[in-house]
């Protein structure tokens, strides 16, 4: 990190096999590849160590957790250490028999696990039955402090929930980093995908705009699942300046890495300008606790 705060953030977009040990393999030389292109915190896909597991519900996939601390953290651990960088990795938590998270840890600089954020949102959709597998996180939206700054972590599926924005924003963050595994059913695509990516976009940007906070989404790209059915994940990995404006976005079908430069002085700038944090009516907002207002 530079004298003036300044930080820069590696986004991973990688496409994903059926050999973990070979995801592991390159999502670990990705991580070498962003340190040494000047990222200080790298981040990688939702559930990277395999192909989306979730799109069948099947209890064999079970197989595929592991502990935390376990073998994926002790080996990015080893290239955080050597690389002096933060990793962000989103792995299929064991955390004890019959009970299973979609974790993400962090690990600092020195490779040591500085906290862990475990999924709070957890969908139900065709292809995305995470439901089977994960259980609703319980440590609410907390930020970690780095070597390179203070950092909040989302998942996927909390994209779409303002409420867990504003929170993990409230705990101070200079950005937050939403690892994803996100894509189109190939049958919706020609009628819906360019709405459907809009507003995957639309809404993480508008997270950026009403927290005066920085955003980065790291996605998976390729196609995983049966000829008949699967996904197209649509990679357009990106990170939004507090103001929401896009200031780098990978393709939609490419395994990339993006290295972009944060200036926290950018999020002082904008909150002075567009205060909504100032006016929030905290007195007033109770009624959001309720699931439904009769």
């Amino acid at each position: 990190m530079a004298e003036n705060g300044k930080f820069c953030v590696g986004l991973v977009q990688m496409s994903c096999g059926s050999d973990p040990d070979a995801n592991l393999d390159k999502a670990a030389e990705r991580v070498r590849e962003a340190a040494r292109q000047g990222a200080d915190v790298v981040c990688l896909p939702e559930l990277f160590r395999a192909q989306y597991f979730c799109q069948r519900e099947d209890i064999k996939l079970f197989d595929l957790a592991e502990t935390i601390p376990g073998p994926t953290t002790e080996k990015l651990g080893a290239v955080a250490r050597e690389e002096k960088v933060v990793v962000i990795a989103s792995l299929f938590e064991r955390r004890a028999p019959g009970l299973y998270h979609n974790t993400a840890a962090i690990l600092e600089k020195d490779g040591r696990i500085a906290g862990m954020y475990r999924k709070m949102h957890i969908p139900d959709d065709p292809l995305y039955y995470e439901k089977f597998y994960f259980t609703p996180g319980d440590l609410g939206f907390p930020n970690f402090d780095t070597k390179f700054g203070r950092i909040a972590v989302l998942v996927c599926w909390d994209q779409w929930y303002p409420e867990g924005a504003r929170l993990a924003s409230l705990g101070g963050a200079s950005i937050i980093f939403y690892p994803t595994a996100i894509g189109w059913h190939p049958s919706e695509k020609s009628e819906h995908g360019a709405s459907q990516l809009d507003a995957w976009r639309t809404i993480q940007r508008s997270h950026a705009i009403a927290n005066g906070i920085f955003v980065a989404a790291v996605n998976r790209t390729g196609y995983e699942g049966t000829k008949e059915s699967g996904l197209e994940f649509w990679g357009s990995s990106f990170v939004a300046d507090p103001f929401g404006q896009i200031i780098a976005e990978a393709s939609t079908n490419k395994e990339e890495i993006l290295v972009v430069e944060c200036d926290p002085r950018r999020m002082d700038d904008i909150r002075r300008n567009w205060p909504f944090l100032r006016d929030r009516r905290i007195d007033a907002y109770s009624p959001i606790l309720k699931r439904w207002l009769d």
